[in-house]
């Protein structure tokens, strides 16, 4: 019996196509799988595979041929025990008598059953090819460049629902279901990887205030920043005189006090924002930062333009030891006018830090280093110390800044200007 090579429908609404390309010539051998035909129309291109075994007897259709009717016979395949006069019988049949090769269209097509009287009845059945039992439940519509594309990548292709017309799996399901396998394995893998490589450890209580205070901080407060170099040269030839065995004062001492006579100084930059109102402050309170294990905290010298190098010093250091014991009380870490963040023992060259709320400014302290300056006309090396200022510009504008930073700077460079 002659096998029909329908027009398929691509889409319920297509009614004509575009016969683009034979793949297959008359007198060809075709058997279930091979692509004889390629069909195009305005969305999509479908390939047209044979699922019955046998000879290319005639293409109907030429290559290239336009408005092709969906459900007219374009080609017809002869069986094995088919002859020449069987075709030509055929050929005086309404083509819907014939045995349809067409996969996935929506076309009345007719059958003839055989009874168990061995007589031949013509039958007519109106079906969707979707539910042809004629075709095995287990067969799974894929164009052979897909099926290969799967072979060749040891995909089964039975796990993946098709893209292409009437459910068929075409390259691009082959292709995304292949990315996706792979990025599947490669997940897979970095997670049984990292599984002994990193730790999670719950967030302390500490480093959630820090966190939240620090996120509040750089999201409202509009930060600008101040860079100055400072001479600590005429400091540290002090502290060679002062320091010894029972006292040790250091750079950050000096850089404690000269922060709060600056304050003192330029009291229109000890302040802090508030939303109905600026507050000035009259008490000179500077935050030092200290490295913990949870992460950092800030304790607060008192009153220290009141105090002296000495007494600053066995302070912060106290401060220091109870912070990283974690033996502070509220009093002593809430609070403050102004912070002082110190990474110079770091090797920090410089930096920025991020203002410690509801403050307005925080000064960041790098390493010295020597460097050559002209000093009187003469060059010499000196300790160059690097700072810079961040300010909240909602109260303390760049004016304010470079006020407090100039003064900062000079009472570095002129340590017995604090002594006034």
């Amino acid at each position: 019996m002659p096998i029909f090579i329908k027009m398929p429908s691509l889409s319920p609404t297509m009614t004509e196509g575009k016969l683009a390309k034979w793949l297959k010539k008359k007198g060809d051998q075709v058997v279930p799988g091979d692509v004889i035909a390629e069909i195009e129309t305005d969305k999509a291109t479908m390939e047209i595979e044979a699922v019955d075994e046998g000879v290319l007897f005639e293409i109907k259709v030429d290559e290239g041929s336009e408005n092709v009717l969906v459900g007219s016979t374009i080609a017809t395949i002869m069986e094995e025990n088919d002859s020449e006069a069987d075709m030509v019988d055929s050929e005086g049949k309404s083509s819907s008598e014939g045995k349809s090769n067409l996969e996935g269209t929506n076309n009345l097509v007719s059958i003839e059953n055989k009874n168990t009287n061995t007589e031949y009845n013509e039958k007519k059945v109106t079906r969707d090819l979707s539910l042809d039992k004629t075709i095995s439940e287990d067969r799974i519509r894929i164009s052979p460049l897909a099926k290969r594309l799967a072979l060749k990548n040891n995909i089964s292709y039975r796990e993946i629902k098709g893209s292409g017309p009437y459910g068929r799996i075409i390259k691009k399901d082959i292709e995304s279901f292949d990315n996706l396998k792979t990025f599947d394995k490669n997940l897979n893998n970095n997670i049984n990887s990292e599984k002994n490589n990193f730790n999670d450890v719950p967030h302390s209580p500490m480093r959630k205030v820090i966190a939240q205070r620090l996120v509040n901080s750089v999201n409202e407060a509009p930060h600008f920043f101040l860079s100055v170099d400072c001479n600590i040269s005429e400091i540290n030839k002090i502290r060679n005189q002062i320091n010894s065995d029972n006292l040790k004062i250091s750079v950050n001492d000096f850089i404690v006090k000269a922060s709060a006579k600056t304050l003192k100084n330029v009291p229109k930059a000890n302040c802090s924002w508030n939303e109905n109102f600026i507050r000035y402050y009259n008490n000179f309170d500077i935050s030092v930062a200290v490295a913990i294990d949870d992460g950092l905290i800030t304790p607060i010298v008192r009153n220290v333009e009141s105090k002296g190098l000495e007494e600053i010093s066995k302070e912060i250091k106290e401060l220091a030891d109870k912070a990283k014991k974690g033996d502070l009380t509220p009093e002593e870490y809430q609070g403050g006018n102004f912070t002082v963040s110190n990474l110079g023992m770091y090797g920090i060259k410089n930096f920025t830090a991020i203002i410690n709320p509801p403050q307005s400014m925080i000064l960041a302290i790098g390493k010295a280093e020597k460097k050559p300056v002209i000093i009187n006309d003469e060059i010499q090396v000196s300790d160059i110390m690097n700072v810079t200022l961040s300010c909240d510009h909602r109260v303390v504008d760049g004016a304010l800044g470079s006020l407090w930073l100039n003064k900062f700077k000079s009472y570095i460079e002129n340590p017995s200007l604090m002594l006034i």
